[in-house]
């Protein structure tokens, strides 16, 4: 990498990188391997930076890198429990306990999902991507992503009554 794409790819880290990790962090429900779910993505950004030029299809695209390696890692994973372990820093200023409490809450529920629900989900809601988007991204059926939608959203729903109470949520 020459030291001019060099420098524009560090700035992106900078700027980006805690972003893509509270993506990575609700992907996966642990914090390190939502670390090493960004480094893997951003490895291969650099290896492509030369090619990218919009600010928002590098964003794009490393978003996408993530997405498709947890895919990969579901399908190579045997089906074990799942242990979560550590949490994220939260960035709530004082006065914001309430946000912080739903935030915890939230992060507990979909800790108690599969990876697969837990991406549907966090792919949904929080990336704020349509089925259609979801299933291209994925490489799966419309079909297949809202039964896995419905399915995750009714088991987290059994999972964590406590978010009944979220208007949002219900």
């Amino acid at each position: 990498m020459d030291p001019g794409f060099e420098a524009g790819f560090r700035q992106f880290v900078t700027d980006r990188s805690a972003a893509l990790f509270r993506t990575a962090y609700l992907l996966t429900g642990d914090r390190h391997a939502a670390e090493d779910l960004v480094q893997s993505a951003l490895t291969k950004t650099a290896a492509r930076w030369r090619d990218l030029r919009d600010p928002a299809a590098i964003e794009g695209y490393v978003r996408r890198a993530m997405y498709h390696e947890q895919v990969s890692w579901w399908r190579r994973r045997s089906r074990a429990a799942e242990v979560s372990t550590g949490l994220p820093p939260d960035r709530a200023g004082e006065g914001h306990a309430d946000a912080a409490d739903l935030r915890l809450v939230m992060r507990a529920a979909l800790a108690r999902l599969t990876p697969r629900q837990r991406t549907m989900l966090v792919l949904r809601y929080f990336e704020d991507l349509s089925e259609t988007e979801i299933a291209r991204l994925l490489g799966v059926r419309v079909g297949s992503v809202r039964s896995q939608i419905y399915r995750s959203l009714d088991r987290l729903r059994k999972a964590a009554p406590e978010l009944s109470a979220v208007r949002e949520f219900g």
